[in-house]
Protein backbone atom coordinates (compact mmCIF):
# COMPACT_ATOMS: atom_id res chain seq x y z
CA UNK A 1 0.00 0.00 0.00
CA UNK A 2 2.80 2.33 1.34
CA UNK A 3 4.34 1.70 -2.21
CA UNK A 4 1.45 2.93 -4.54
CA UNK A 5 1.23 5.90 -2.83
CA UNK A 6 4.70 6.89 -3.87
CA UNK A 7 3.96 5.41 -7.16
CA UNK A 8 1.04 8.18 -7.28
CA UNK A 9 2.70 10.84 -5.38
CA UNK A 10 5.41 10.32 -8.64
CA UNK A 11 3.30 10.27 -10.97
CA UNK A 12 1.01 13.84 -9.69
CA UNK A 13 4.77 15.17 -8.95
CA UNK A 14 5.74 14.21 -12.85
CA UNK A 15 2.41 15.46 -14.22
CA UNK A 16 2.48 19.06 -12.32
CA UNK A 17 6.20 19.56 -13.62
CA UNK A 18 5.02 18.80 -17.06
CA UNK A 19 2.57 21.22 -16.72
CA UNK A 20 4.25 23.57 -15.59
CA UNK A 21 7.15 22.98 -18.26
CA UNK A 22 4.19 23.16 -21.00
CA UNK A 23 2.80 26.77 -19.31
CA UNK A 24 6.43 28.21 -19.44
CA UNK A 25 7.44 27.07 -22.72
CA UNK A 26 3.71 28.52 -23.72
CA UNK A 27 4.68 31.96 -23.05
CA UNK A 28 8.45 31.81 -25.10
CA UNK A 29 8.28 28.85 -27.39
CA UNK A 30 10.48 29.31 -30.04
CA UNK A 31 8.95 30.28 -33.76
CA UNK A 32 9.60 29.22 -37.27
CA UNK A 33 13.11 31.27 -36.42
CA UNK A 34 14.63 29.58 -33.27
CA UNK A 35 14.01 32.76 -31.02
CA UNK A 36 11.46 33.17 -28.30
CA UNK A 37 7.91 34.46 -29.15
CA UNK A 38 6.62 36.82 -28.17
CA UNK A 39 9.68 38.95 -27.90
CA UNK A 40 10.72 42.58 -28.73
CA UNK A 41 12.75 44.07 -32.10
CA UNK A 42 13.01 47.29 -33.54
CA UNK A 43 12.58 48.48 -37.24
CA UNK A 44 15.58 48.53 -38.88
CA UNK A 45 14.63 51.56 -41.43
CA UNK A 46 12.37 54.85 -41.49
CA UNK A 47 9.72 53.51 -43.64
CA UNK A 48 8.28 50.06 -43.19
CA UNK A 49 4.91 48.87 -44.40
CA UNK A 50 2.38 46.73 -41.23
CA UNK A 51 0.48 44.76 -43.66
CA UNK A 52 -2.80 43.00 -42.94
CA UNK A 53 -1.28 39.64 -43.86
CA UNK A 54 1.80 37.39 -43.78
CA UNK A 55 2.66 38.47 -47.46
CA UNK A 56 2.62 41.15 -50.29
CA UNK A 57 -0.66 40.25 -51.56
CA UNK A 58 -1.89 41.57 -48.18
CA UNK A 59 -2.85 45.31 -47.95
CA UNK A 60 -1.07 47.78 -46.13
CA UNK A 61 -2.25 48.50 -42.78
CA UNK A 62 -0.13 50.76 -41.62
CA UNK A 63 3.18 52.77 -42.90
CA UNK A 64 5.76 52.94 -39.82
CA UNK A 65 7.93 56.33 -40.17
CA UNK A 66 10.64 55.79 -37.08
CA UNK A 67 13.51 53.55 -37.40
CA UNK A 68 14.46 52.29 -33.82
CA UNK A 69 10.67 51.82 -32.95
CA UNK A 70 10.35 49.09 -30.74
CA UNK A 71 7.59 45.96 -31.46
CA UNK A 72 6.81 43.15 -30.17
CA UNK A 73 6.70 39.76 -32.17
CA UNK A 74 3.71 37.86 -31.60
CA UNK A 75 3.91 35.63 -34.30
CA UNK A 76 5.77 34.25 -36.90
CA UNK A 77 5.18 32.84 -41.00
CA UNK A 78 8.18 32.14 -43.19
CA UNK A 79 9.56 35.68 -43.16
CA UNK A 80 7.16 37.52 -42.24
CA UNK A 81 6.81 38.75 -38.36
CA UNK A 82 2.72 39.60 -36.49
CA UNK A 83 4.08 42.48 -34.53
CA UNK A 84 2.08 44.48 -32.06
CA UNK A 85 3.05 48.12 -31.78
CA UNK A 86 2.73 50.25 -28.26
CA UNK A 87 -0.47 51.19 -29.05
CA UNK A 88 -1.93 47.82 -29.50
CA UNK A 89 -1.68 47.88 -33.43
CA UNK A 90 -1.14 44.69 -34.76
CA UNK A 91 -0.13 43.75 -38.40
CA UNK A 92 2.76 41.80 -40.19
CA UNK A 93 6.44 42.82 -40.75
CA UNK A 94 8.52 41.05 -43.72
CA UNK A 95 11.54 39.67 -41.14
CA UNK A 96 13.78 41.85 -42.54
CA UNK A 97 12.93 45.29 -41.71
CA UNK A 98 13.38 44.10 -38.53
CA UNK A 99 16.55 44.15 -36.08
CA UNK A 100 17.17 42.21 -32.45
CA UNK A 101 18.75 46.05 -31.35
CA UNK A 102 16.57 46.27 -28.31
CA UNK A 103 14.91 49.91 -28.17
CA UNK A 104 12.42 51.05 -25.72
CA UNK A 105 9.63 53.89 -25.98
CA UNK A 106 9.58 56.11 -23.20
CA UNK A 107 6.11 56.23 -21.33
CA UNK A 108 3.95 55.71 -24.60
CA UNK A 109 1.01 55.49 -22.65
CA UNK A 110 0.99 59.35 -21.26
CA UNK A 111 1.16 60.91 -24.61
CA UNK A 112 -1.81 62.69 -25.27
CA UNK A 113 -2.77 63.85 -28.56
CA UNK A 114 -3.13 68.01 -28.23
CA UNK A 115 -1.68 68.01 -24.93
CA UNK A 116 2.76 68.61 -24.24
CA UNK A 117 4.16 65.19 -23.27
CA UNK A 118 5.11 64.96 -19.90
CA UNK A 119 8.66 64.55 -19.07
CA UNK A 120 11.07 61.84 -16.36
CA UNK A 121 14.21 61.89 -15.11
CA UNK A 122 16.88 60.04 -17.00
CA UNK A 123 19.28 59.47 -14.01
CA UNK A 124 23.06 59.19 -13.31
CA UNK A 125 22.36 55.69 -11.20
CA UNK A 126 19.50 53.14 -10.51
CA UNK A 127 17.71 55.13 -7.59
CA UNK A 128 14.70 57.29 -7.51
CA UNK A 129 17.59 59.85 -5.49
CA UNK A 130 20.71 59.76 -8.22
CA UNK A 131 20.84 62.68 -9.71
CA UNK A 132 19.21 63.73 -12.86
CA UNK A 133 21.22 63.96 -16.53
CA UNK A 134 18.62 64.92 -17.96
CA UNK A 135 14.75 65.20 -18.82
CA UNK A 136 13.60 63.06 -21.21
CA UNK A 137 9.69 63.34 -22.75
CA UNK A 138 6.85 60.33 -22.92
CA UNK A 139 7.40 58.71 -26.62
CA UNK A 140 11.15 59.35 -27.04
CA UNK A 141 12.49 56.23 -28.17
CA UNK A 142 15.88 54.47 -25.96
CA UNK A 143 18.76 52.31 -26.99
CA UNK A 144 18.40 49.61 -24.36
CA UNK A 145 21.78 48.83 -23.06
CA UNK A 146 21.30 46.69 -19.74
CA UNK A 147 18.27 45.96 -17.63
CA UNK A 148 18.29 44.14 -14.32
CA UNK A 149 14.20 44.08 -13.85
CA UNK A 150 14.01 47.29 -11.90
CA UNK A 151 16.11 49.67 -14.29
CA UNK A 152 17.41 49.74 -17.56
CA UNK A 153 20.98 51.15 -18.66
CA UNK A 154 19.58 53.46 -21.60
CA UNK A 155 20.98 55.58 -24.11
CA UNK A 156 19.22 58.94 -26.22
CA UNK A 157 20.95 60.57 -28.65
CA UNK A 158 24.20 61.68 -26.31
CA UNK A 159 22.93 61.12 -23.15
CA UNK A 160 23.55 58.04 -20.68
CA UNK A 161 21.63 57.14 -17.71
CA UNK A 162 19.16 54.97 -16.28
CA UNK A 163 15.38 54.82 -16.56
CA UNK A 164 12.85 52.53 -14.12
CA UNK A 165 11.80 49.52 -16.24
CA UNK A 166 8.36 50.03 -15.55
CA UNK A 167 8.17 53.44 -16.83
CA UNK A 168 9.70 51.53 -20.73
CA UNK A 169 7.97 49.88 -23.63
CA UNK A 170 9.71 47.66 -25.11
CA UNK A 171 11.12 45.06 -22.20
CA UNK A 172 8.84 43.28 -20.21
CA UNK A 173 8.72 43.37 -17.13
CA UNK A 174 11.32 42.03 -14.49
CA UNK A 175 13.07 40.99 -17.79
CA UNK A 176 16.98 40.81 -17.46
CA UNK A 177 18.82 42.25 -20.55
CA UNK A 178 22.74 42.05 -20.25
Amino acid sequence: MGRRRIEAGCRRALLALVAMTAAASAQTAPGASGLPVPRFVSLKSDRVNMRKGPGTDYPTAWVYRRAGLPLEVIKEFEGWRQVRDADGASGWVLQTFLSGRRTALVLPWEVKQGAPPPKIALRNDDSERARPVAMVEAGVIANLATCDGRWCQVSIEKFRGYIEQKKLWGIYEGEVLK
